[in-house]
């Protein structure tokens, strides 16, 4: 599940303008609101996905174009999707263990000075002391447990929070200076 093989589905592209054309906020998603900051140079989105597997590509789509929007280029916006396509997996499969009753909540923020994503679930919570290290010996050839890992590697900030119930991420990344 690739960035460009979701960017190629996600708009159309408009041969007789050169623009692209997006669908509506996104198909699966059960509650989503967009809307600009006070100052005017932000804007936020919240979704609330179910907890699939294709829940996880829409945050992945979603991150990139808001990173993209927030002025990041492209050897540092996929990388910031990737990382919140992550938060959204563990999300899925960690903390709602795929459960049709419980929903993943994830805010796209472009503020002033950074991208903010949030990325939460409805699970039992989250023991960051039980995640293993990836660095570790025994852990190098596991197939997972590198998500939080990569977090902390590609973002500035990575905020925990429990919630009653669930977890929730904030992965906070500062904008580059404008040209």
């Amino acid at each position: 599940m690739g960035v460009s093989r979701n960017l190629r589905s996600y708009g159309r592209f408009s041969q007789e303008n050169g623009t692209r054309r997006y669908p509506p906020v996104h198909r699966n998603s059960r509650n989503a609101s967009r809307g600009t900051l006070a100052d005017g140079t932000a804007s936020r989105i919240s979704l609330t996905l179910d907890s699939t597997l294709a829940s996880v590509s829409t945050i992945e789509d979603t991150a990139l174009e808001f990173a993209q929007s927030a002025g990041f280029d492209s050897g540092i916006a996929p990388n910031l999707a990737m990382v919140a396509g992550e938060a959204a997996a563990n999300a899925v499969i960690h903390g709602n263990a795929y459960d049709p009753a419980k929903r993943v909540t994830a805010t796209f923020e472009i503020a002033a000075d950074a991208l903010i994503i949030t990325v939460a679930d409805q699970g039992p919570g989250l023991d960051l002391n039980a995640i293993p290290n990836p660095l570790a010996p025994e852990n190098l050839l596991r197939a997972s447990g590198r998500g939080v890992f990569l977090m902390r590697a590609f973002m500035d900030e990575v905020h925990f929070r429990q919630l009653n119930p669930g977890t929730e991420i904030t992965l906070i990344k500062r904008r580059p200076a404008a040209a």
